[in-house]
């Protein structure tokens, strides 16, 4: 499996890419506090340094020459700090840096102690930075007093509750961005669940054009396009149903002339004509009617809902209603529009049945890898040309090619399903089955 280190949402990412910045700028901000802590301790060093020695120097340069090597026998030593005395300074290290002479110099003769007492040379090796440093002074019997001192590293980071602080100062960092990244991204989330309702709910309720400038301007233009939706199907569903009303008044009139006809033969012929204008007329007010549908989303039991379109179907067609079955649960609730929904897979299995000698249905609930609600309608027919598979669900286009319209209908089921099944957010697949016959998927968002 393909690890995603980089989160998904715009929320997270937004969130990470942010604190990923604070991160960054926190250790800009403690690296140049340490350089500068780093050079106050040194400077701190410094002047301990100069202060020590000197005092190890007044005590060795006030007892009588002939007793100073004993005195640095017992005399307490600071910690890193060792002496002895030699006729000449001390050249075995390299010569501190100017800064650091001019530092420890400065903090040595600011000490105070009788002139005669202050050492006639001085002489600084190593560095601060090297961790030892090496102090020659001239006695004033002329004898060197050579220190040696150990210097420990600098500890920019040691201070009580440091940690803490910053573990603290993070966290209360990293909430306060999670708190604002969410409430700044909120309305985006909200015109996306706005997005997906329009599309199973046509008349779903406008978006709230109020907050920042430019998140009222994307619900100003998301409810404008919503609206165009709306008027463009209700533009295009009176217009069938006009049509579909308008036509009525003819067919009856030529319904009634044609009882007038002499000849038999003809009158049969122009009344089943009119028999099957007079359906394709119902037909298309029916697919009207469902497009101008504003039945409201409610809990719906989906199996049951399929067993009842078996019943139904199975009655109108006795014949067939053994090979009429259902599998799955028992029972199974979906949000959908009851009487929209059952019309669509009245039209799908009245399809299986006449096509296909019979329809089993499988309702598969989602699952980890599924997240959808799958409802399979298979048949045993001949199935469906590759190529012709998707033109079935154009308006009148029939699957049968005669045009009886007992057996090859009008042409608008499929239509219909698909129209309702799209409205509530879901899609229609038809497919053929490897073993032969047709499966038609309906595809429903949980």
């Amino acid at each position: 499996m393909k690890l995603r280190l980089w989160p998904q949402s715009l929320v997270a990412r937004t969130t990470a890419t942010l604190l990923a910045v604070l991160a960054l700028v926190q250790i800009a901000g403690f690296t140049i506090t340490a350089l500068d802590r780093i050079r106050l301790q040194r400077f701190e060093q410094g002047r301990h340094l100069a202060l020590r020695v000197m005092e190890l120097y007044i005590t060795v340069a006030k007892t009588p020459a002939e007793q100073r090597a004993e005195l640095l026998r017992i005399l307490k030593m600071p910690a890193g700090f060792s002496a002895q005395l030699s006729d000449k300074p001390p050249a075995s290290l390299l010569i501190s840096p100017l800064e650091e002479q001019r530092v420890i110099r400065l903090n040595m003769a600011l000490v105070p102690m009788p002139h005669e007492l202050r050492p006639s040379e001085v002489s600084l090796l190593g560095s601060l930075q090297e961790g030892r440093m090496m102090i020659g002074l001239r006695l004033p019997q002329g004898q060197w007093l050579d220190i040696t001192a150990t210097i420990p590293s600098p500890r920019p980071w040691y201070a009580p509750g440091f940690l803490i602080a910053f573990v603290v100062m993070t966290v209360i960092a990293g909430g306060v961005i999670f708190w604002t990244v969410r409430r700044l991204i909120a309305p985006v989330a909200t015109l996306a669940e706005a997005a997906s309702h329009l599309g199973r709910d046509l008349h779903a309720p406008p978006l709230p054009e109020n907050g920042p400038t430019e998140l009222a301007r994307a619900a100003a233009a998301f409810n404008q396009m919503a609206e165009r939706l709306r008027r463009f199907v209700q533009d295009r569903t009176f217009l069938l149903a006009a049509i579909g009303h308008d036509l009525r008044t003819p067919i009856t009139r030529l319904r009634l002339r044609a009882e007038f006809i002499a000849d038999d033969e003809l009158r049969t012929k122009i009344l089943a004509d009119l028999d099957e204008l007079e359906t394709m007329v119902q037909a298309t007010m029916a697919f009207g009617r469902t497009a101008a549908s504003r039945e409201p989303l409610a809990p719906i039991d989906l199996a049951e809902l399929v067993r009842t379109v078996l019943d139904e179907v199975g009655d109108s067609k006795p014949e067939l209603a053994e090979n009429l079955r259902y599998e799955g649960p028992s029972h199974f609730t979906v949000h959908a529009r009851s009487v929209a929904l059952k019309r669509a897979v009245a039209n799908l299995v009245t399809n299986a049945a006449a096509y296909g000698g019979g329809a089993r249905v499988v309702l598969h609930p989602p699952s980890g890898e599924n997240p959808q609600v799958r409802l399979e309608i298979d048949d045993d027919g001949p199935g469906l040309p590759p190529g012709d598979i998707e033109s079935l669900f154009e308006p009148f286009r029939r699957g049968e090619d005669s045009r009886n319209r007992e057996t090859g209908g009008v042409g608008l089921g499929l239509t219909i399903a698909r129209d309702v099944v799209r409205e509530h957010g879901g899609e229609i697949i038809l497919s053929n089955r490897p073993e032969g016959g047709t499966r038609a998927t309906i595809l429903l968002p949980v």
